[in-house]
């Protein structure tokens, strides 16, 4: 992890912003997904605080403008604010961003941000998560990277303070912790479920060997046995182009109906060409990919021309996309929408419950889930996120739509 320094004072935001955001917004704002009452998942019961935050305290921190006896939503947010590694920074700040819009659309005058940078350290992390409950924040949203989150889980567990996570590590999910990003096992169990449900019977797979690479090799055996379909030849290989092509090479003649390859980038980009020229027929063998494969330079590439991946679908990034430009002028990175449908889960939470009992397990454990800027979402019991994907195709023209997102997590019939 790169290393950040500290902030100089506690950054400390109630949103409200004029101007460029006196537009209209509308669309996004995070909801319940309605559907019928079904039995929600077991949740576990998890560490028991033992100094819960149950009332407003004089020493948290308020406004000028709020009354010493009412209570206010305070968030806390932990994200890379002043890493040394650019893009981070940006990243963390555009996120900032989203989760103001949020506030903004909510119409939440009650919600306040309360900001902390996460540091490069896990104990700078820790401080900073340490600080956040000491000023009486009643959720978390944040960190960023997993050593962080693991970091500030213990002490804010200590509290009965849940957090909404933005790392992809499923390890530190659980026990108050949950995972708003998108995990790779959703992608490849839909992606594969979808192919499968196509008359796709015999796979392959080309993956990196990374902890990535194992975790979505494994939810692909899953998968294809759940679906009675057979895994035929794997091949890994090192995250590199030059790595790849012997194994790329290999798998190119492979006798499967679908290739699976959990790789984007120029790395896939050095792969596709590779695998025709090495004899593998796309007519004949469908490439199934990732939400990494979400990138324009894709499209122009002949052999992934008709590969199906799984993602968001991009109506909803469009509809996003067009409200972050709107307001700031810039186009928003892919976790913009993210951060963006963390505090409006937060707002949507907040109108119905009491302080100090709005934030609950029992809330996030919704069945029928919540709809945001990426579509639809719920927690399972173990704290990491399902979402509702697409599945796309590509195309020279862009990427296409060939099964829509779900937006309801109801089954048929049910």
């Amino acid at each position: 992890m790169p290393a950040h320094s500290r902030l100089a004072a506690p950054r400390i935001l109630l949103f409200a912003i004029a101007g460029t955001l006196a537009i209209a917004l509308g669309g996004c704002v995070t909801k319940k997904v309605e559907g019928p009452q079904t039995p929600p998942p077991v949740v576990e019961s998890g560490t028991q605080p033992t100094n819960p935050l149950t009332e407003n305290k004089p020493t948290f921190l308020n406004l000028p403008n709020i009354p010493a006896d009412h209570t206010p939503v305070r968030v806390g947010v932990i994200l890379p604010f002043n890493s040394a590694t650019p893009s981070v920074k940006a990243l963390a700040n555009a996120m900032l961003r989203a989760a103001q819009l949020a506030v903004y659309d909510s119409g939440n005058k009650d919600i306040i941000l309360m900001t902390a940078d996460e540091g490069a350290t896990a104990s700078e992390a820790s401080a900073a998560g340490e600080k956040l409950l000491n000023q009486g924040a009643e959720i978390i949203i944040g960190p960023l990277y997993a050593p962080s989150v693991r970091a500030i889980s213990a002490e804010a567990r200590d509290r009965g303070v849940l957090v909404l996570a933005f790392s992809t590590d499923r390890t530190v999910a659980g026990d108050g912790v949950y995972l708003m990003g998108f995990l790779p096992e959703n992608d490849t169990s839909r992606v594969v479920s979808y192919a499968i449900g196509q008359g796709r019977h015999k796979f392959s797979a080309l993956v990196p060997a990374t902890a990535f690479g194992d975790v979505t090799l494994g939810v692909l055996k899953t998968t294809v046995t759940d679906g009675k379909a057979e895994l035929g030849q794997v091949e890994h290989f090192a995250g590199t182009v030059d790595a790849a092509l012997a194994p790329a090479a290999r798998i190119a003649k492979t006798d499967a109906d679908a290739l699976f390859i959990p790789q984007g980038g120029t790395v896939l980009r050095a792969i596709s060409p590779s695998l025709g020229t090495n004899g593998l027929d796309p007519a004949k063998v469908k490439l199934l990919g990732t939400s990494a494969w979400n990138d324009p330079g894709n499209l122009q590439e002949p052999t992934l021309n008709g590969a199906w991946f799984a993602g968001p679908d991009p109506k909803d990034d469009v509809a996003f996309n067009a409200k972050y430009r709107g307001a700031f002028s810039s186009n928003p990175p892919a976790l913009a929408a993210v951060a963006y449908d963390a505090v409006s889960l937060i707002a949507a939470l907040a109108e119905k419950g009491e302080p100090y009992h709005r934030f609950t397990r029992a809330a996030l454990a919704d069945p029928n889930g919540f709809s945001g800027a990426d579509g639809i979402f719920r927690f399972n019991a173990d704290g990491t996120a399902e979402r509702g994907l697409a599945i796309l195709s590509v195309t020279p023209g862009g990427f296409r739509v060939v099964d829509p997102a779900p937006t309801t997590f109801v089954k048929p019939g049910s």
